[in-house]
């Protein structure tokens, strides 16, 4: 009797080389994490255990306070966007799913400044409500300005999921409901939130994960959490930061176990069904639905980029017409865009090529070790960027050998960003590999194809598609992060989002438009490739 597919893969064992590639992949993933524990272990401050959860508990406490608003929030948000564009009859759905998910091209770090330089005295809003007789306006500041900008910019990681599974939701579910006297409320709640709830959850912890390790964000908006705290005291209380990094990275993991224990508790989601859509009318509702996905645009994608082009235009033409010169010329702006661009394609091709031993090792061979190795992978992503940069930083600057040979040059920066976001990458690069039918593999081999020839041959071509995907994600999120690129890069390696925060931070507001305009040009042309098309697709 012949085993099937699935049995012959599942027996094949893997090459010793392969597992010695994995093994060595997955510790170098963990190497960040394991350096923080031991200069934490190590690390003799003079400071008490009582002195140090002093210091911690307020940072501590508002990181929590601001994860939690932020996670409920977005998921109320993003869910409720996603079912009003996909099961209601809201005028220009079509449109609202493409600019809905936009958001995301921003940095948190120009949406807050744009925010902060729009709504606050003196930014435009404030110039335009002053016309119409009111002249004080709020002060868009500590948790409620971090909690505003962080919700608007995150919700689409919420929205993009909710919105794929009720594209696939068959419509029988809701009008079997219907027809035994459910009301519309009754329904969504025994019927849609049940079906989506395993979608709410993964985005919502995604986005708990990036309120836990944003950075710029509620460093422009004077908020101090754990990542301002470890940013403040990096240099001048190393042992204290370290405490502080420790404490960021057990919450983070924290997290994600709680997710994972209510993920089991949720109901196992029905298959997707195909045909006909349910449409549900809105009704009396229909204006509170098409005003608030109008201004949740304007607020999140509207807002941002009439402020960063305002700011460029009154700059140079503020040149143009004899008054301050702009503290940019043509080299500042194309060598951080030259940057931004080659590093990203650099970090994504090279965090494929790591990942790839180990998809190979879950998806074809189902090896134990390539499932730990992938482990250790996935839960670096929870890990903020900031911590990666804070442990790189500080390896390179006590370690003789790194410091002699590794400080301040690409390779670590590029290390860095991988171990950051490689994560987005194997999970794409395990699809791709377990895509190639074994059939094909048996029948290059009987052909006396080597193993080098088969790769290339047999399993690339299929594989590309997938690969490029997670590609395209790495070098996406590679191009927007901050804190790598600002503790991490080289000091004459300039990089758009380094060269956009520092113009903040400084008041050179026009400066910071021009190069902000330029990084979200790239990201919204990567974003609808890789996001928007491909969602829009599926429908």
């Amino acid at each position: 009797m012949g085993f099937s597919t699935t049995d012959r893969r599942v027996r094949q064992r893997a090459p010793w080389a392969l597992k010695t590639i994995g093994t060595v992949v997955g510790l170098l993933f963990a190497f960040p994490a394991a350096y923080l524990i031991w200069r934490n272990v190590t690390t003799d401050g003079g400071e008490t255990f009582t002195d140090v959860v002093d210091r911690t508990r307020g940072p501590l406490w508002r990181t929590i306070r601001l994860a939690i608003l932020v996670g409920a929030s977005t998921a109320v948000l993003g869910t409720l966007l996603a079912w009003l564009t996909t099961r209601t009859d809201l005028p220009g759905r079509r449109l609202w799913r493409v600019l809905l998910p936009l958001p995301l091209v921003y940095p948190t770090f120009v949406g807050a400044a744009a925010f902060i330089r729009t709504l606050n005295p003196g930014g435009l809003v404030a110039d335009l409500v002053a016309r119409i007789g009111i002249h004080d306006t709020p002060e868009l500041r500590g948790l409620f300005g971090a909690w505003l900008v962080l919700t608007l910019f995150t919700y689409p990681y919420v929205y993009l999921p909710v919105a794929a599974r009720l594209r696939g939701l068959p419509a029988s579910l809701e009008e079997n409901a219907r027809l035994l006297g459910s009301s519309t409320w009754s329904t969504f709640r025994r019927i849609v939130l049940p079906q989506t709830a395993s979608a709410i959850s993964t985005g919502t912890l995604l986005v708990v994960l990036y309120a836990i390790s944003d950075f710029g964000a509620v460093q422009l908006m004077r908020y101090d959490t754990l990542t301002r705290a470890v940013w403040t005291t990096r240099l001048n209380n190393q042992p204290l930061s370290f405490a502080l990094a420790a404490i960021l990275l057990v919450l983070a993991v924290a997290v994600v176990v709680a997710q994972r224990v209510m993920s089991r508790r949720l109901a196992e989601p029905g298959r997707a069904g195909s045909g006909r859509k349910l449409i549900l009318p809105l009704g009396r509702w229909r204006p509170a639905a098409l005003a608030t996905t109008f201004v949740v645009v304007v607020l999140g994608l509207a807002v941002p980029a009439a402020s960063l082009a305002d700011w460029a235009i009154s700059g140079i033409r503020r040149e143009a017409t004899g008054g301050r010169e702009l503290f940019i010329s043509a080299d500042d702006l194309l060598r951080p865009a030259w940057n931004t661009a080659w590093i990203s394609v650099v970090t994504a091709l090279v965090a494929i090529v790591f990942v790839l031993p180990i998809a190979y090792l879950v998806g074809r061979y189902r090896s134990r070790l390539g499932s730990m190795a992938n482990a250790v992978i996935t839960a670096t992503f929870a890990m903020p960027g900031l911590l990666i940069a804070l442990s790189m930083f500080f390896w390179t600057l006590r370690n003789p050998w790194a410091a002699e040979h590794l400080r301040g040059s690409v390779v670590v920066l590029v290390f860095a960003y991988m171990v950051r976001f490689g994560a987005q990458a194997v999970g794409a690069a395990t699809v791709a590999v377990a895509a190639v039918p074994p059939r094909l593999q048996d029948a290059s081999r009987i052909l006396g194809a080597g193993k080098i020839r088969r790769f290339a041959t047999v399993d690339l071509p299929i594989m590309t598609p997938g690969l490029l995907a997670g590609a395209g994600l790495v070098l996406l999120s590679t191009m927007k992060e901050l804190p790598i690129s600002l503790l991490v890069a080289p000091f004459d390696f300039p990089t758009l989002s380094t060269k956009i925060f520092l113009s903040f931070e400084d008041a050179f507001v026009a400066e910071a438009g021009i190069l902000a305009l330029v990084l979200v040009g790239i990201s919204a042309i990567l974003t609808w490739l890789l996001v928007v098309r491909r969602a829009d697709h599926l429908d």
